[in-house]
């Protein structure tokens, strides 16, 4: 039987968790902070289920200026809730549409001391609020303090994550890995991306993943054009190239990462492409230490990309933070400049335009240490795959 890595986080992780966020508050003047999204009331609280797939109700967490948080929530959730690190939970009959939850939010939010008389909630970049507008809208009218966007200093909290978090990303990493490594055992021309998808999300489940949600395929003679859509029931050829790019789960937290394969043969163009966007992947792992940018990062994968004649890259970046989203912030792009700090985890992800209708994208997992970066992801090799 395999040892698979314990699920969930010690008490302590949550407290200090709570603690910076409480630090955040005292320098923004905050009197409190509102949570409303699945991946930010789990952050705090270590409330993990699926039912966050229903949009029928709201769920709010409070996080005061002192103390521990307070959930107001359906009742439906009471006692998963219970079985968290929180103890003051507050719930009512949702849903009820009339006021699902809101009074009690704000009777809440009102009873809390106004010091400053602002609460942050997630309005900005890279953020939603999963509540209906006129809902948060009604909310604002009821509280007597200032709601501010605390997007970006959430994002900032949860960038640097604690060896908990990176082991539950490297152990995700690793039954990405596995199932990759077994593409070539049973993957021919003949087959349907669809159907080589679905035997590489099994191997993925099967070897400790909880979910697949995400699994792309494109493919084409001798290149590819898109990078999210598929798989298809395009069936593959000889000469052909496939990616497979995945986002798969363990315990709430996500591997990024793609392999491509060509089919029977490849052109020497496609091959030059290939091995552009490995050594672009190199030049980013190196340019990845702390006191640099992701800024530092994009430029030196580029620089690899645009010597080896790129035409352009359509995806707009070239790699972004990775944890209990698919794809979190900061990007590595020409702008960014968010500067890296240990505890960061990042996919280098750089993608090249190198002919007309063809694309090459090659897509690993780091994270930032106190010495540089480190590979989570096992890498791959350093020239394309041909399967025959």
């Amino acid at each position: 039987m395999m040892n698979y890595l314990a699920r969930g986080f010690e008490l302590a992780e949550f407290e200090e968790r709570t603690a910076r966020a409480q630090k955040i508050m005292h320098e923004q003047k905050l009197d409190a902070m509102l949570f409303t999204t699945e991946p930010n009331v789990r952050y705090f609280t270590g409330f993990h289920t699926q039912f966050w797939h229903s949009p029928t109700r709201p769920w709010f967490l409070v996080i005061p200026a002192e103390g521990k948080p307070t959930a107001i929530i359906p009742e439906i959730g009471a006692s998963g809730m219970a079985g968290t690190w929180i103890d003051n939970i507050i719930t009512w009959p949702s849903p009820r549409p009339e006021d699902d939850g809101i009074s009690l939010v704000a009777s809440f939010l009102n009873s809390l001391p106004c010091r400053f008389g602002r609460v942050g909630a997630t309005l900005g970049i890279e953020s939603h609020l999963r509540m209906p507008v006129n809902n948060y809208l009604q909310l604002t009218s009821l509280v007597k303090k200032e709601f501010v966007d605390v997007s970006l200093e959430m994002h900032g909290l949860r960038q640097v994550k604690s060896a908990a978090e990176i082991a539950k990303v490297k152990e995700i990493c690793r039954i990405t890995n596995v199932g990759f490594s077994k593409i070539p055992e049973y993957a021919k021309a003949g087959m349907t991306e669809r159907e080589i998808c679905k035997r590489f999300r099994i191997d993925m489940l099967m070897e400790g993943a909880d979910e697949c949600p995400y699994i792309i395929a494109g493919s084409g003679p001798d290149g590819y054009d898109s990078i999210i859509m598929g798989p298809t029931d395009r069936v593959i050829e000889d000469g052909d190239v496939l990616i497979i790019d995945t986002g798969a789960v363990r315990d709430g937290y996500f591997s990024d990462f793609d392999r491509n394969w060509a089919f029977g043969s490849a052109s020497e163009q496609t091959k030059a492409a290939y091995r552009a966007t490995y050594d672009a992947t190199t030049a980013g792992f190196e340019a990845a230490k702390p006191g640099a940018t992701t800024t530092d990062i994009y430029n030196a994968m580029w620089k690899v990309l645009e010597a080896n004649g790129a035409l352009g890259n359509d995806v707009g970046r070239l790699g972004h933070g990775l944890g209990m989203e698919l794809t979190e912030r900061p990007s590595n792009t020409a702008t960014d400049n968010t500067v890296l700090k240990p505890g960061m985890v990042m996919t280098l992800e750089p993608g090249m335009v190198y002919a007309p209708g063809k694309s090459m994208v090659h897509e690993e997992n780091i994270v930032i240490t106190e010495d540089g970066a480190e590979w989570l992801s096992e890498r791959a090799e350093p020239e394309l795959i041909i399967i025959q």
